[in-house]
């Protein structure tokens, strides 16, 4: 698209990436449309290897889903094993009262460590504009999806994650909660 309306321009970027501006700050209505030719055209030469990347993730998955199991206050996702699936996120929420740290601060003593984890379905879609100050959809009391707002994250996945990195984040995740009240000391 070409423009010399400096305010469309601005508008149609917002537009094509969700309508953030800056990393998880939304201001107005937006869809995914990022895709240039060369992503198109990369995409559908990746469909040879579909197979093996839907693999990769399913054996990711289940690693760190066995690495995690039974932490206190880390619940991952449960994909249905009767449904088909491509694993392409692993995701899993941080209870702060039952972990004795917050999603936030996993996130950023994960990032501190150079691990792409992130806050996911942040924010929610009610604390986005042009939702937030629309007057007209009050201030219905949503607290399922506060808390699931404040507590959802993704970890890395993919080709490229293999055992090593995930035993390390786990690692990592494992020492966070067990040194939960010294960190929350250092992060305040």
């Amino acid at each position: 698209m070409v423009t010399n309306d400096s305010s469309l321009a601005r508008k149609i970027r917002l537009m094509k990436n969700f309508g953030f501006a800056g990393y998880d700050k939304v201001v107005s209505i937006g869809t995914n449309g990022k895709m240039s030719e060369i992503s198109a055209a990369m995409g559908l030469t990746s469909l040879e290897s579909i197979e093996e990347f839907i693999e990769a993730n399913g054996r990711n998955y289940t690693e760190y889903r066995v690495a995690l199991a039974g932490l206190p206050g880390v619940h991952m996702f449960a994909y249905d094993p009767a449904e088909a699936c491509n694993y392409q996120y692993i995701i899993l929420t941080i209870d702060p009262a039952q972990a004795g740290i917050s999603r936030d601060a996993v996130v950023t003593l994960l990032q501190a460590e150079n691990v792409i984890a992130r806050r996911y379905f942040f924010p929610g879609c009610h604390g986005m504009e042009p939702y937030y100050s629309n007057p007209s959809r009050g201030r219905a009391g949503l607290p399922v999806t506060e808390r699931l707002v404040a507590q959802t994250m993704a970890l890395p996945t993919g080709t490229a994650v293999g055992s090593e990195e995930i035993q390390r984040i786990c690692e990592l995740i494992k020492f966070f909660l067990a040194h939960h009240s010294e960190l929350r000391k250092k992060l305040s």
